[in-house]
């Protein structure tokens, strides 16, 4: 590899051809402030920076100040981070910016963890000379979609959102729109969400600098839920969640919470505690019969039948379907996710057993995950008005209601989910990463299909962090072709290949976020930090290690659940409260050009 020296701060680096100045100061320790740049490390994820000017930096022989992010590090090259003129330059930029912000920080929902709040106080900004015509402030109404909370008054056009919308999910939902003062990143036409071809993956929140986007805050509701006498409140933890919410209270990256997150949720108030791993397990006896029928018939010489089959536990992923390729809305599994599978089953099931009605439960989902608030509300997840799944809070919001209850996390025993709804095996722990659902599947499927038992249980092939990956697993003599995708510009180029008639596979696994549900738009922020990813992956297969049993067919839980309540797998009970249909989402925007 071709290396280059320079100076930065009077220090000498060797880099990488091609480095930029930012990363090669990185590498001294050097910290430039930036705003626009990002990078999602270990993932080949960046944005096109160099637009908000925060990162500038002086280069001997040059007249005018460089933006660090985008410029590359030359042979001898003299820069200067830290001189008065670079500082004067910052500050200037970052007045300028504040102008024309909003100044409710009390009141905003990402005090405390914005970036621009962050640099206004590394440059002990308290006075600004720059005033912003008042129009900027009142130019765009707040929008409240069933996931996020748009706020244009507060963007600062950094474009990360944009990045991640169209180059990471290639959803396309947002661009830059208007010029000068009112310039924002918006939906085409600035159309609401809901019109838009939004999934609600809520990566642009995640990325989100400031609090222009945010997550609808479902915090009062659970607290509302709590204190009323006349409920019966149930609430079931995802499995991403018990690798990621220790961060929030200073633990380490991948510490596995279990335990202490059912304490946490007990001591809050609520009647029980239980876990969507649970109805994961549920979800492979529905998904992994669907697959095998699927199979079966396709063996037989039945031609129409619908393969590759496409897994349907992510509701973005679904969002993406239904609005891009809605041709292709038979191909994927009609297994409700996990978590309306739990809903479902809390109020029929578990109702009936508590002798409680439905209409005087409310079921609440602790998930890693925006688009599940979305899910919540889908129609055809209701009986007769009433949602499977009330709300649903995401990791973030779980810390700040443990946090408002002066709950001491760190120091809270380990406490067991309830029975009989917080059962689970080691398979479905793993839902919470990239290729862990498609494994369990295989897990059970290999034993329904063959009747002997599985010859290993880590199947190490499917696993990985890699965005497209293959497999082919052998079941007692019938090759079984599998694709996995994590990230929606991923999950596009495999259905690309559907519609060419390029692919071979018999099933595919996808998850709208990169990563898996572990990178949830609703887990503790990371800033694109690849390693902490990594953490929560790890954790998440240790998790199942942990586990006494570890195939979803070998519940003891879930098989009394079909003994007492369903029948069988896929059969006319479970069909009818466990699967679901698609729909073409496909939509035209009218423009009245005459406005």
């Amino acid at each position: 590899m071709d290396t280059i020296k320079l100076t930065i701060d009077n220090r000498e680096v060797e880099v990488p051809k091609g480095t930029t100045i930012l990363n090669a100061a990185k590498q001294l320790g050097i910290s430039i402030p930036t705003l626009c740049h990002f990078e999602f490390k270990g993932m080949d994820v960046h944005n096109k920076p160099g637009g908000c000017r925060i990162c500038v930096v002086e280069v001997a022989g040059r007249r005018n100040l460089a933006p660090a992010c985008v410029t590359e590090c030359m042979p001898d090259m003299v820069v200067r981070t830290n001189s008065m003129r670079v500082i004067n330059a910052r500050r200037t930029v970052l007045e300028l910016m504040l102008s024309d912000h909003p100044n409710d920080c009390l009141q905003c929902s990402k005090s405390g963890k914005c970036e621009l709040q962050a640099l206004a106080i590394r440059f002990g900004i308290r006075s600004n000379p720059f005033v912003g015509p008042d129009h900027a402030q009142s130019s765009y109404q707040i929008e409240v979609s069933p996931s996020i909370i748009r706020d244009m008054n507060k963007c600062v056009m950094c474009r990360r959102c944009e990045m991640m919308c169209n180059e990471m999910q290639t959803v396309g939902a947002l661009s830059a729109i208007e010029r000068g003062f009112p310039a924002v990143v918006s939906t085409a036409f600035n159309q609401h969400l809901d019109h838009s071809p939004c999934t609600f993956c809520g990566q642009c929140v995640a990325v989100c600098p400031v609090g222009a986007l945010t997550e609808v805050d479902n915090t009062a509701k659970v607290i509302r839920a709590i204190v009323d006498p006349s409920k019966k409140t149930v609430v079931q933890v995802a499995p991403a969640v018990r690798v990621a919410l220790g961060e929030e209270f200073g633990m380490k990256p991948g510490s596995i919470v279990t335990g202490k997150l059912t304490a946490a949720l007990k001591a809050l108030g609520f009647d029980y505690v239980f876990d969507t791993d649970w109805s994961a397990d549920l979800t492979i006896m529905e998904e992994g019969t669907e697959l095998l029928g699927r199979l079966k018939r396709f063996l037989g010489g039945d031609k129409d039948v619908k393969l590759p089959i496409l897994t349907s536990c992510c509701p973005a992923w679904v969002n993406f379907f239904e609005h891009q390729f809605p041709e292709l809305k038979e191909l994927p599994s009609t297994a409700k996710s996990p978590q309306q599978m739990f809903g479902a089953m809390a109020k029929s099931y578990f109702a009936e057993k508590i002798n409680c009605k439905r209409e005087d439960m409310v079921c609440i989902s602790v998930m890693p995950c925006l688009a599940k608030k979305y899910e919540c509300g889908r129609d055809e997840f209701k009986v007769n008005g009433n949602p499977d799944v009330d709300f649903s809070i995401t990791t973030r919001e779980l810390a700040a209601l443990i946090k408002q209850a002066n709950i001491d996390f760190t120091k809270l025993p380990e406490e067991e989910f309830d029975s009989p709804l917080g059962e689970s095996t080691g398979a479905a722990v793993i839902f919470g990463t990239t290729g862990g659902v498609i494994e369990a599947a295989v897990r059970t499927a290999y034993e329904v299909y063959t009747g002997k038992q599985c010859p290993k249980i880590d199947f190490e092939e499917l696993r990985g962090l890699e965005g497209i990956r293959s497999a082919t697993i052998d079941f007692d003599g019938l090759p079984i072709n599998i694709g996995i995708a994590h990230g929606l510009k991923n999950a596009r180029k495999l259905l690309e290949d559907i519609k060419a008639g390029k692919c071979n596979f018999h099933a595919i696994e996808i998850m709208a976020c990169p990563g898996g549900c572990i990178d949830g738009g609703g887990q503790p922020l990371h800033h694109g930090n690849g390693d902490i990813i990594k953490a929560r992956w790890e954790a998440i297969y240790q998790a199942d290690k942990e586990m006494p049993i570890r195939k979803s067919h070998e519940n003891p839980s879930i098989q009394t659940l079909y003994k007492e309540y369903l029948g069988e797998p896929c059969g006319h009970k479970s069909h009818e409260l466990l699967h679901t249909h698609y729909f073409d989402r496909q939509t035209t925007v009218e423009v009245d050009l005459n406005k």
